[in-house]
């Protein structure tokens, strides 16, 4: 923890005159610098048991009680999977602490942050993060609400954990294409180079299956220079190919002692995995994880990257759909766009583009025939209007299509369901539905963007996120932290537990304000009533409830 690793840092710290690669003891720290000022909480909790470990703690003096079990395991252990790293505070103050390594390796050399003499950090008022700085997770409390849970913020260290030179670090992408991938790539070897002297960066080609099956690729910011232009990766990416030992064999063999995983909430579990055979072993290896996920499906963090360049891009289909349209009698644009298991690309396409007239997303269930059903709405809006655009996410749907139970029980290699073509199922049920039963004419087209949007390099606001997040992994594993992932929390890089990743997916509420929105610009019914909305979400909260006449309380 950094309370136990890191001295208090502000902008009057004490000059280190070492240079990077020299050695500092625990012991022999200057008492100006200070530790974390341990007084302010009451309990600090941590295990690689099931039994844990506290630190109580006095105003007067700091008293450590020794865990009853050595955290150092040998390879051939078995330990169950540690409990949570979590620090208790005053005012319901919860701090959800990542792992590091001195958790498990005793005795760990310590170094001074190169960052000290860098230029481009010497212009900072206060280039290293306060030990003390933690971030929220909810931002909106009320007065006399508890502190709530807080995660570490991201940012270099005063004292590191490598020695530079030391260091041999590699990078994987795992699982499908996302804008930006190239761009964090490109930051974390640059971020290395230049910020930390780190001369050996190796990329994993194919996925998790290259830590054995393929050769590494040297990385350095000459090969890396030009990469955030192009879509894809570099690095070539794939779905499975998962073999925990195998991966950290291959860690081990190849002298790796710093693993960037760059991927989505499957690609996460399996950092996760291997991070806890990398514990296992006692290994002086750190693990960061980057999330990447182009459906923003991975809880917590406010974004993943590649998510506001397929909003854009995806304007492009939207604005096409709906020229198509409105230029012929009874026109209809219907664009599929991402989202497997949540509705966020469809939603902000939606509401960013204003010519959307009916958004269907995985969260929010609807139906095709009889009263209030999607085709009354599609016939209403085309007698109104004379054409209409209708936007739909990959997962909406799939109970209506008569082959959604099998497609139920198939996974592709990466454990996602594999879905139906939904949208091009609705585009044939429309065409059938008003020809033969309501006999009019019309003329629908269907526009399917996906690996077009997957493919484009990321947008100048996905890029500079992409550099923060990149960054900010470095920062950690460098300052000894492991089993995180970097991410966005209101607005401050932050350091999350894998756990917190992996435990759901970040869904569309179809109860809170943001949907609401989208009913109101589109004009859409909801295709279903209010109480049957509540009940499906099981959503308690007052100040979010719909009365029966579909209106927000008042409270």
């Amino acid at each position: 923890m950094d309370s136990l690793l890191a001295p208090s840092s502000t902008s009057s710290f004490p000059s280190l005159n070492n240079n990077s690669n020299s050695r500092i003891k625990h012991n022999s720290l200057p008492s100006s610098l200070g530790f974390f000022n341990l007084r302010k909480f009451s309990t600090v909790s941590f295990g690689y048991s099931r039994r844990s470990c506290r630190l109580r703690l006095s105003s007067s003096r700091r008293s450590k009680t020794k865990c009853s079990t050595s955290p150092t395991m040998s390879s051939s252990a078995s330990p169950e999977i540690p409990q949570p790293k979590i620090v208790n505070g005053p005012g319901g103050y919860v701090l959800e602490d990542v792992p590091h390594l001195s958790d498990y390796i005793p005795d760990l050399p310590v170094y001074s942050n190169p960052l000290q003499d860098n230029p481009a950090y010497s212009v900072v008022k206060q280039y290293f993060v306060h030990v003390d700085d933690t971030v929220p997770q909810k931002i909106v409390v009320h007065k006399n609400s508890p502190r709530g849970v807080h995660f570490r913020r991201a940012g270099p260290r005063q004292k590191i954990y490598f020695d530079s030179d030391d260091v041999h670090a590699c990078i994987v992408t795992c699982g499908g294409l996302c804008p930006g991938l190239n761009t964090v790539i490109r930051e974390i070897v640059c971020g290395l180079f230049h910020m930390y002297g780190v001369k050996k960066v190796s990329g994993i080609d194919g996925g998790y299956r290259g830590f054995y099956a393929k050769n590494t690729v040297h990385l350095d910011p000459k090969v890396v220079n030009d990469i955030h232009k192009r879509g894809g990766t570099i690095l070539g990416t794939s779905r499975g190919g998962h073999d925990t030992s195998k991966i950290v064999d291959s860690i081990q063999d190849r002298g790796i002692n710093q693993v960037y995983i760059i991927g989505g909430d499957g690609t996460q579990r399996g950092a996760s995995v291997i991070f806890e055979e990398i514990r296992r072993r006692g290994l002086k290896v750190s693990v960061a994880g980057i999330p990447k996920t182009i459906d923003n499906d991975i809880p917590v963090i406010d974004r993943s990257f590649g998510f506001d360049t397929a909003v854009e891009e995806a304007q492009r289909a939207i604005n096409a759909a709906h020229v198509e349209a409105e230029s012929f009698e009874n026109g209809i644009g219907l664009v599929k766009l991402m989202g497997r298991y949540s509705g966020f690309i469809a939603m902000y396409a939606t509401l960013a583009s204003r010519d959307v007239d009916c958004c269907l997303i995985p969260e929010s269930p609807f139906y095709l025939e009889g009263p209030g059903g999607l085709f009354e709405y599609i016939e209403r809006r085309l007698k109104e209007n004379g054409h209409m655009v209708l936007v739909i996410a990959e997962g909406a749907g799939q109970e209506l299509l008569s082959e959604s139970l099998q497609s139920m029980t198939q996974k592709d290699a990466s454990g996602n369901r594999l879905l139906q073509d939904v949208a091009l199922w609705i585009s044939q049920r429309i065409k059938d539905h008003f020809s033969k039963e309501r006999k009019m004419t019309i003329n629908l087209k269907y526009i399917d963007p996906t690996y077009m949007i997957r493919a484009i390099p990321s947008n100048a606001s996905d890029n500079v996120y992409c550099t923060l997040l990149a960054q900010s992994a470095v920062h950690g594993a460098m300052a000894g932290y492991t089993g995180f992932t970097s991410g966005l929390v209101n607005g401050r890089q932050t350091y999350i537990p894998f756990y917190r990743i992996t435990e759901t997916q970040n869904k569309v509420v179809i109860t809170d304000r943001m949907w609401a929105r989208l009913l109101s610009s589109t004009n859409q019914p909801s295709f279903l009533c209010p109480k049957e909305i509540l009940e499906d979400q099981g959503h308690e909260e007052s100040s979010n409830e719909l009365l029966d006449n579909g209106k927000c309380s008042p409270n």
